[in-house]
């Protein structure tokens, strides 16, 4: 059977949601949110199994290595924000949905990918500072400060992609 025969009306139909513009900003909110936690849980993880080792000989130093591990959960804060500023300018929290071209969708969907994908990365990067910085720690507890700042470099270009993702989705819709 040939390629043509297997291509139908009713088949083309099922991807008509793929010509409707709230269908990719939707999209882009929810990869905002999936790949930015998905960097933060995986960064978050990281720095809880250095961190794992020093509280099991030092329990007293929990609460400084608690800091290192939740600087990585931030972009996925980011993310979630950012995808529910998308949400709210999209009107799900309203009546009614807005009504948007496919082309407003598709640059609300590439407004979306800052956070996501620096997100996605940003957290794992910092979460291996944050567990080198658990060796600071090790070494000498008054210094988890620098720690703390060599793992807060690698957050800033994470607010740069959530004011990027920001300023783009507040543009696009107004």
């Amino acid at each position: 059977m040939l390629l043509t025969n297997l291509i139908t009306a009713e088949t083309v139909n099922y991807f008509t949601f793929l010509s409707d513009g709230l269908f990719w900003a939707f999209f882009g909110a929810a990869l905002a949110v999936i790949l930015a936690g998905i960097g933060s849980a995986r960064g978050v993880g990281i720095v809880g199994e250095a961190a794992a080792g020093l509280v099991a000989e030092d329990p007293s130093k929990f609460g400084q290595l608690i800091l290192l591990e939740a600087l990585p959960g931030t972009q996925g804060i980011y993310g979630l924000l950012i995808a529910f500023i998308t949400s709210l300018k999209l009107g799900l929290f309203s009546d009614s949905l807005a009504v948007i071209t496919l082309e407003q969708g598709l640059f609300i969907f590439v407004a979306c990918l800052p956070i996501g994908i620096v997100g996605l990365f940003s957290a794992i990067y910092q979460a291996r500072c944050a567990a080198a910085a658990v060796n600071i720690l090790i070494k000498n507890p008054n210094d988890v400060v620098k720690g703390v700042t060599l793992s807060a470099m690698v957050e800033t270009y994470a607010l740069f992609a959530l004011l990027i993702s920001f300023l783009m989705v507040n543009f696009i819709i107004k």
